[in-house]
């Protein structure tokens, strides 16, 4: 595990040029791969633009908060996201649902977060893991991140072929800034290849709007409890497992304590939630971020100052993220989590008794299934710790 409480905390010291970047592509990352989520579930609703705006606005002003303070609090890079499984569930559940109804469903279902984070249960649950099966669990999570540069590269062979190239060539030469490299080829080559539409794009601040929760047990059921399940399985789970996979140690309960409060007090602005991030949280604590995992930390302060950033200007996140290109984005997430995917992979087998164990946690993971609405992360830990015990069940300890 990384140690870094015998080190002075010097964030801007700390700081490089990999670790901004990495900050920054998380951010690109947790905006472009669900922002749409919450026009769909909004407008299905029956929301305003203002409504919608806010609801960016309270989003992205509690993440960068929890970014910030608990990655400085913890020295390592705590990533926050918003609950993207949620997004995608308010998409059939909010419509119909008073909206003021459906805040007090968010204030119940962070109230249960706040819960299980101050007595502690998520913490025990998160020890009695194997290593192996939280880095299989992190391979298949990133897994089909991966594997969407191959579907950019059907879509814009020229732009994925430049971007690579531009990698592969940035790790020999100068290690530590592939993913730059990368980025600024691509962001070339879109512009070349006539990829760039600004035409819908102006700054405007983004204005909170307060709306009054009221509790119902319809919007309890319906968005309350479905909303909690989601985010401790898909969000809380993996990400504290990016985590311990990475070699950090961080306590899970305050955590969960921290991001369900804050939830609480954004929640009338809009926001369904904010958990623990796994994609942009292995991006931020992997070897990409910094050749030192005692300032990885950084990665993910810079990525909350980017949130903050981004949330002001909530009202048009939207079209800048829709002037670029598709694949530029996928291919960039992919390029970044390389690393995280390789070091992942290699914990996971790094143990023979448990080689089979992991390797069903990965393919659970990897295949995207989901199960009486609970996604694929929450079915790989558990296929992995149930294939953990028959094999293992009776056998002597080594």
């Amino acid at each position: 595990m990384h140690d870094a409480t015998t080190t002075r905390l010097r964030p801007l010291a700390d700081s490089s040029t990999s670790s901004i970047v990495a900050g920054f592509i998380a951010m690109l990352t947790g905006y472009t791969s669900s922002l749409v989520l919450m026009f769909q579930a909004g407008q299905a609703a029956g929301l305003s633009s203002g409504q919608i705006s806010s609801w960016i606005w309270a989003l992205s002003i509690g993440m960068a908060l929890c970014c910030i303070v608990l990655s400085l609090r913890y020295r390592a890079p705590v990533m926050i996201a918003w609950s993207t499984p949620g997004a995608a569930l308010l998409i059939t559940s909010l419509p119909g649902v008073p909206y003021g109804e459906a805040i007090g469903a968010y204030i119940l279902a962070s109230g249960l977060i706040v819960l299980i984070g101050l007595t502690g249960t998520f913490d025990h649950l998160m020890r009695r893991i194997p290593a192996s099966i939280a880095a299989a669990l992190l391979a298949g999570v990133l897994f089909r991140i991966g594997l969407e540069i191959c579907n950019a590269a059907e879509q814009q062979p020229w732009l994925v072929l430049a971007m690579l190239l531009a990698y592969l060539s940035g790790k020999r030469l100068w290690p530590r800034y592939a993913v730059l490299a990368a980025l600024v080829v691509g962001s070339l080559m879109a512009g070349l290849l006539g990829l760039l539409d600004f035409s819908n794009f102006e700054l405007e601040l983004a204005a909170p709007q307060w709306t009054t929760p009221s509790f119902s047990l319809s919007a309890a059921i319906s968005i309350g409890i479905p909303l909690f399940i989601v985010a401790m399985a898909s969000q809380n789970l993996p990400g504290m497992a990016v985590l311990r996979a990475n070699g950090y140690d961080v306590p899970a309960s305050p955590l969960l304590t921290s991001t369900g409060l804050v939830s609480i007090l954004s929640a009338p602005f809009g926001s369904h939630g904010i958990h623990m991030a796994a994609i942009s949280a292995a991006i931020c604590a992997g070897p990409e971020a910094h050749e030192d995992p005692r300032k990885r930390y950084t990665a993910a302060v810079w990525c909350g100052v980017f949130y903050g950033i981004a949330g002001l200007f909530g009202a048009t996140l939207a079209a800048l993220f829709a002037a670029l290109p598709a694949a530029l984005i996928l291919s960039i997430a992919a390029l970044a989590l390389f690393a995280s995917i390789i070091g992942g992979l290699t914990q996971a087998m790094s143990e023979p008794s448990e080689r089979e164990a992991a390797l069903v946690t990965f393919l659970v993971t990897a295949s995207g299934m989901t199960l009486i609405g609970v996604g694929s992360a929450f079915w790989g830990i558990v296929a992995g710790l149930l294939t953990l015990a028959v094999l293992n069940a009776g056998k002597p300890h080594s």
